[in-house]
């Protein structure tokens, strides 16, 4: 006769301290599909890991949350090199015959979006399809938001947020010429394979989910920096400006790292720090704004700087001075006064 199998007192004890943790608006999503499939994708090439589970959380999307106490020094990824997607997987890939044939040579970041627009049309033929699955369909950054939408944001963001759209699409219509070349790859026409749209998604991709890896300049690239990487699953570690971390490529171990540089409680998100960033910047690069954030500052453009140092200010002259001096008179800076936000630190 079969038999449900009893749970003891300590299996109830635990389940009970997870729920105190764990609020009842998150969402574990281990269970999921697609989360199981890049766990085991993950785990084919070397990386394995008890402690994170990816979560929906209720105020900030999708993280990832500890099952144990972290202590600052404590390794909180290792992932191997196996795992990484740069430009040295698109130059093992199908498309490196293309890449260094082609002249003039194309940017890193050119044969990235490439490679991301190639292997999301290729989908379940691609061997990065457990990657591409979890990767958003869409992006906040201004560049991939509606004209419309970008037009109500305030100066100098929305002036950044159109030389930036402006950038992206002068180096699409630069790439045309490539992707034309590309045609024999495909069975469709890759004017609609390697439209705007897509490329618009596979630059916010990698704008905003790439680690900085430095790679050696190679000669069938351009000589714009090569120094990123694509890190599924470590991609899901979100921002937070009161937390701080060390990651880096580790030489020896040939896995990108990071550890803690802070305490992290169990069951808790587990955040990292993408640096120094004030909210416009986080917003114009991520496509999101952080919550008291120590680093934020008061953006102001020249006109309005100027219009209040009235012509009788014996000291208008100083003035100006030292806005040119700090190059917040110049138009293809940034103009901000150093307002700095005094409310509390966050934690994570």
């Amino acid at each position: 006769m079969n038999m449900k199998k009893r749970r003891g007192r300590t299996f109830r004890k635990r389940r009970r301290n997870h729920s105190r943790y764990f609020s009842q608006c998150d969402v574990n999503l281990s269970h999921k599909c697609e989360y199981i499939c890049l766990k085991k994708w993950l785990k084919e090439r070397g990386y394995e890991d008890n402690i994170l589970r990816p979560v929906q959380f209720s105020e900030r999307g999708r993280g990832l949350m500890t099952t144990k106490a972290l202590q600052a020094g404590q390794s909180i990824i290792a992932l191997p090199e196996k795992c990484l997607l740069t430009t040295d997987t698109v130059l093992n890939s199908y498309l490196g015959e293309y890449i260094i044939k082609w002249r003039p040579p194309i940017s890193p970041l050119t044969a990235l979006c490439t490679f991301l627009i190639a292997e999301k049309w290729s989908h379940k033929n691609s061997p990065w399809q457990p990657y591409l699955d979890l990767l958003p369909e869409t992006y906040t950054c201004p560049v991939y938001l509606e004209q419309d939408t970008v037009n109500l944001l305030p100066e100098p963001l929305r002036r950044r947020a159109h030389e930036q759209r402006s950038l992206v699409q002068k180096l699409y219509n630069s790439s045309k010429s490539f992707f034309f070349s590309l045609q024999p790859l495909f069975s469709e026409d890759v004017e609609s394979v390697f439209n705007y749209s897509a490329f618009q998604w596979a630059w916010c991709t990698i704008n905003t989910r790439t680690v900085y890896m430095k790679h050696s300049q190679k000669e069938c690239f351009s000589r714009e920096p090569d120094n990123y990487a694509l890190a599924p699953y470590l991609d899901l570690l979100n921002h937070s400006p009161a937390v701080q971390v060390k990651a880096s490529f580790n030489e020896k171990t040939r896995c990108y790292e990071i550890k803690t540089l802070s305490c992290c409680a169990k069951y808790k998100e587990v955040f990292i720090n993408y640096g120094p960033h004030d909210d416009q910047c986080l917003l114009l690069e991520y496509g999101f704004v952080a919550t008291s954030n120590p680093h934020n500052t008061v953006h102001v453009d020249t006109d309005t700087l100027l219009k209040y140092l009235v012509p009788e200010d014996k000291q208008k002259c100083v003035k100006v001075s030292i806005l040119q001096e700090h190059r917040l008179l110049e138009p293809k800076f940034p103009h901000q006064m150093l307002l700095r936000d005094r409310g509390p630190k966050g934690t994570a």
